[in-house]
């Protein structure tokens, strides 16, 4: 069975983990991470970069800050959704305060932001927080 690629969120290594494996504890070939955990991932500026260029199943980013009490209250649904969404949809956050390029490169106006990646290319984004069942549905219209 063909595999899909993605992007180790703790080395940046493209590993090609088959379809019908992706709930089963796919490890990075390098470091040995798991490639879908259910739960959201802290990453840099430069693995999402790649992420969103070679993912082949969807990549929902939460651009964030620690400061933000929208952000932290979105926090938990966010981990909720990450769960739920397990081998379906990667959930990552990264924070905007520590890499402030973000919101240039990405355009982002207003945190929380979430974008929504796949084949390499932008499908949709929301600003504002939402409960874990919105940001399911946004990763739902992003696999489309």
């Amino acid at each position: 069975m063909a595999g899909v690629k993605l992007v180790c969120l703790e080395c940046a290594q493209t590993n090609r983990v088959p379809k019908d494996r992706l709930n089963d504890a796919a490890k990075c070939g390098t470091c040995g991470a798991p490639l879908v955990s259910g739960k959201p991932v802290e990453v840099d500026l430069a693995t999402l970069s790649k992420a969103a260029r070679v993912d082949e199943v969807p990549l929902i980013v939460d651009f964030w800050a620690p400061w933000c009490g929208p952000c932290r209250m979105m926090g938990p649904e966010f981990g909720k959704a990450a769960a739920r969404l397990k081998g379906s949809a990667r959930l990552v956050k990264l924070n905007t305060q520590d890499f402030p390029d973000a919101g240039q490169r990405y355009g982002i106006r207003g945190i929380p932001t979430l974008i929504g990646f796949s084949g390499g290319r932008e499908r949709k984004r929301q600003s504002g927080a939402m409960p874990a069942a919105q940001i399911e549905a946004f990763a739902a219209q992003v696999g489309k």
